[in-house]
């Protein structure tokens, strides 16, 4: 059983190098008997590949994709064979490193259509293979190309808009998934994993291989390779550290049900039912004073420390400045939990 399989309508530039791909309906893990569909129609020999098909070569597939009960992915077949962009036909036989363009795309549209999470795929080297394009309201647009583009515009008597110069389109452009609202649609990246029950509102942002369980207010940043788990929710200008940030291995992940306060951030992975108060900014090397039931000091430790526990208040003392975290279990009963873990 292969890894995954996509038709995608694509745009090249004038030297016919893909710069963007969509994949109206990705296949995650299809079985065997599609993938000799597929070989036979297209003379696929194996391997990851990101295969160019002609109109001809789609009208076979549209036909051998009904004889099998496909008929989703024949009707797309039978639409690609029609289509006035160049047409590919993506195949992943295994999660290897991408090697072109049209497979970094299949691989971003699985994780927002939600086929998978977040460090579920493997994605290193994409950026290499990611041009940097101008995002227009009439498509993709190589940055060698755009000037002529705007010029053709002008004389037609159009307006060329470029929404953006960036190697990652919106998601909404090719994906909306179900049960999400979306206030500012070019704040999440191809690629982000939005759970279904998910607002994130104009200040809110999600980047590529990131997300959200679900339910959850999103009016902060979360940064790549974060996920959010079920019912928390990020304050307005809030921020989560990329995880891998500054050469660490540290997954940075929320919980569910947390809450970082507006403006505040983290650099260390939450808990369940952890907050964090408004304004205060927690990095793994941050100084943390334990404090008990009656508010008394028992250990000064490191933010790090209390990666990944559950049921902590992170707030700083208006007095003397320093960070404090709070616990609903008893602080020593933590501390002795803490030590035990080493």
């Amino acid at each position: 059983m292969s890894f995954a399989f996509g038709i995608g309508i694509g745009t090249q530039n004038n030297q016919g190098e893909w710069l963007e791909v969509f994949y109206q309906q990705p296949v995650m893990t299809p079985d065997n008997t599609l993938m000799d569909v597929i070989s036979n129609a297209l003379d696929y020999k194996g391997g990851n590949q990101a295969i160019s098909a002609t109109a001809e070569q789609l009208g076979q597939l549209a036909n051998a994709l009904r004889q099998i009960g496909q008929t989703g992915q024949a009707s797309l077949a039978d639409k690609a064979a029609a289509s006035k962009r160049p047409v590919v036909v993506t195949v992943l036989e295994t999660d290897d490193t991408a090697s072109s363009t049209p497979e970094v795309y299949l691989k971003l549209h699985l994780i927002s259509h939600r086929m998978a999470k977040p460090h579920g795929l493997k994605l290193d080297g994409i950026f290499g293979l990611l041009p940097n394009l101008a995002w227009t309201n009439e498509g993709a647009i190589d940055l060698n190309e755009l000037s002529d583009r705007q010029l053709q515009a002008r004389l037609e008597g159009r307006t060329l808009e470029v929404k953006s110069v960036d190697k990652f389109p919106q998601m909404t452009d090719y994906v909306v998934p179900k049960g999400v609202r979306i206030a500012d649609t070019a704040r999440v990246r191809l690629g982000a994993y939005v759970g279904e029950g998910t607002t994130v509102m104009h200040e809110g942002f999600i980047n590529f291989n990131a997300g959200t369980e679900g339910t959850s207010m999103i009016e902060g940043r979360i940064s790549a390779g974060v996920m959010v788990g079920k019912g928390s929710d990020l304050g307005g200008g809030c921020s989560t550290m990329g995880t891998l940030s500054g050469g660490g291995n540290i997954i940075i992940a929320v919980g569910e049900n947390c809450l970082i306060g507006a403006n505040a951030g983290i650099g260390i992975p939450l808990g369940d039912r952890c907050k964090v108060e408004a304004g205060l900014y927690i990095t793994a090397g941050t100084k943390v004073a334990l404090l008990d039931d009656n508010n008394e000091l028992v250990e000064v430790i490191k933010a790090r420390d209390l990666a990944n526990q559950t049921d902590l208040l992170f707030r700083r003392n208006s007095q003397t400045g320093a960070v404090e975290c709070k616990t609903n279990k008893s602080a020593i009963e933590l501390n002795e939990e803490l030590h035990a873990n080493n």
